[in-house]
């Protein structure tokens, strides 16, 4: 079984093109996690989502307790078994329904206690608790469990997050099970302070962690300040460790914090905005719903090696999309997804060929330009 490695392959400013080794398999970065939240990325089956070139995928320890449980996961072999992915498995550890499931929970210096947003029954969780459930679905990076906030908040709610969250990455290294190819990242959090991200940082570095990630960014904060923020923060982040920016985000968003140092990204848009009618594409976001994909016989993007972009009309999506049509949420889903990985492949290149800066430009040029006009049939 291989060790767990990260090796910086090359830069271009602060960006880094690496390669990430794990006892599931290896991820070329900077990379993009399709979120399979409860087992499974909405929509897509494994093989679909791997053909994109996905090959890491996050799942979510809270959710998982709760359904189907991780004791029985583990019964059935593990989560990479239970959803048929053999490829690397991230799991969030819950610190992000401690911030979207407020009115559910109770916190202390012990943990968070919530009340299940299934079925109101209480469920403790605390550091060592979700490193156990992790360990027992067999996560290839387990994440510590931490105090995420929305934003904008008062700074002494920012520090108190950000001292627990500390508190707690420290219990979660004592509780972490040593196993070749297996991780634990620790989260920065600090809100956009500089010197509470500083802190932070330092805290989780002296720890000796095997990653790290940058958290509790978008959630409310303007893209500026997340971008300040990161400046602010992964300079005093290892050189040698892998850096992840926690649930970001849009393609602009993605691009910048490349440019910031990020390696490693997650976030629901994708999935979500396919099921809601939103597809990605090299022109910027095409929407579905609108009448005017009515009598458009374009694919959504002719070049692209995706099915679902090259080999089906804007008018036949429109329809699906329209008739509330199950297909409709697939094709968009793969299309969406695919398009991430896309980017993702793109920007490898340039900061290969040390033409980040041009690329991400495009990149930034093309989402803002937009779709261009539908076709018309003249």
């Amino acid at each position: 079984m291989s060790r767990f490695a990260f090796e910086v392959l090359a830069r271009d400013g602060a960006a880094r093109r690496g390669r990430l080794v794990t006892a599931h398999g290896v991820v070329d970065t900077p990379a993009f996690m399709p979120v399979g939240t409860a087992a499974t990325v909405k929509a897509l089956t494994p093989e679909m989502v791997a053909a994109t070139g996905a090959r890491m995928v996050l799942a979510n320890t809270y959710h998982l307790m709760l359904r189907p449980g991780a004791e029985r996961i583990a019964r059935l072999g593990g989560l990479h078994r239970f959803m048929r992915w053999p490829g690397p498995i991230l799991t969030d550890s819950g610190g992000y329904q401690v911030m979207s499931l407020d009115a559910l929970r109770t916190i202390s210096a012990k943990g968070v206690v919530f009340a299940s947003h299934l079925d109101g029954s209480r469920h403790e969780l605390t550091p060592e608790r979700a490193v156990e459930i992790q360990d027992l679905l067999d996560a290839t990076i387990t994440m510590q469990l931490d105090w995420c906030l929305r934003l904008p908040a008062e700074r002494p709610a920012v520090e108190r997050a950000m001292e627990l969250s500390l508190a707690w990455a420290e219990r979660s290294k004592r509780a972490f099970r040593e196993r070749p190819g297996y991780a634990l990242f620790g989260i920065v959090q600090g809100g956009t302070d500089a010197e509470l991200r500083r802190r932070s940082a330092e805290g989780l570095v002296a720890l000796g962690l095997d990653g790290y990630a940058v958290g509790g960014l978008a959630v409310g904060e303007p893209q500026a300040e997340m971008f300040r923020t990161l400046e602010a923060t992964v300079p005093f982040l290892p050189e040698d460790r892998p850096r992840y920016l926690m649930g970001v985000g849009k393609p602009a968003d993605i691009v910048g914090a490349v440019l910031r140092g990020i390696d490693l990204f997650d976030c629901v848009l994708p999935t979500r905005s396919g099921r809601t009618g939103q597809a990605f594409t090299r022109r910027g976001p095409v929407n579905l719903k609108n009448a005017r994909h009515a009598d458009d016989p374009r694919p959504l993007d002719a070049e692209s090696d995706c099915p679902a972009s090259r080999d089906y009309s804007r008018a036949y999506l429109h329809h699906l999309v329209k008739s509330n049509e199950i297909l409709g949420a697939i094709l968009l889903t793969w299309n969406n997804v695919w398009f991430y990985q896309d980017l993702m492949r793109r920007l490898r290149a340039a900061i290969e060929a040390g033409r980040l800066a041009e690329e991400a430009a495009a990149i930034l040029d093309e989402q803002a330009r937009g779709d261009v006009p539908p076709w018309t049939g003249a």
